[in-house]
């Protein structure tokens, strides 16, 4: 079993960023793919990036986050992070991080492919 905690959500207007960060406990397999979903009032739970542990380069991004959204690993704190800009109010959220023993090269996407999940965090974007 692993316990993800997040962390850094908060309140800032648009065109500000923010940096998210989940801790991650237990073996270090079962993160071997960690992702980042957000779910708006109202709306599913959809992903937003993912990254996999044994290649630094091999990273995955909902088309409405590219160019504005980094997820990167530190694998030696078993952390994850996700630095965002360019924040829009449609960004607003609650964030989850996400962990998985699989190598979802494929499937990354896909809520039902990962096993742990963190509590959420906040992340509000004003106009």
């Amino acid at each position: 079993q692993v316990q993800l905690v997040e962390s850094g959500g908060g309140l800032v207007q648009a065109g500000g960023s923010l940096r998210l960060s989940c801790a991650a406990s237990g073996r270090a397999f079962n993160t071997n793919t960690m992702g980042w979903f957000r779910q708006a009032p109202g709306k599913e739970r959809e992903v937003v990036a993912a990254a996999i542990s044994w290649s630094a380069g091999t990273t995955y991004y909902a088309d409405s986050v590219k160019g504005r959204f980094t997820i990167s690993r530190d694998n030696a704190k078993n952390t994850v992070y996700l630095q965002m800009n360019s924040l829009k109010p449609e960004d607003t959220a609650v964030y989850y991080c996400a962990a998985t023993y699989r190598l979802l090269t494929t499937d990354w996407d896909r809520i039902s492919k990962y096993d742990n999940w963190g509590q959420g965090t906040q992340v509000t974007v004003s106009s």
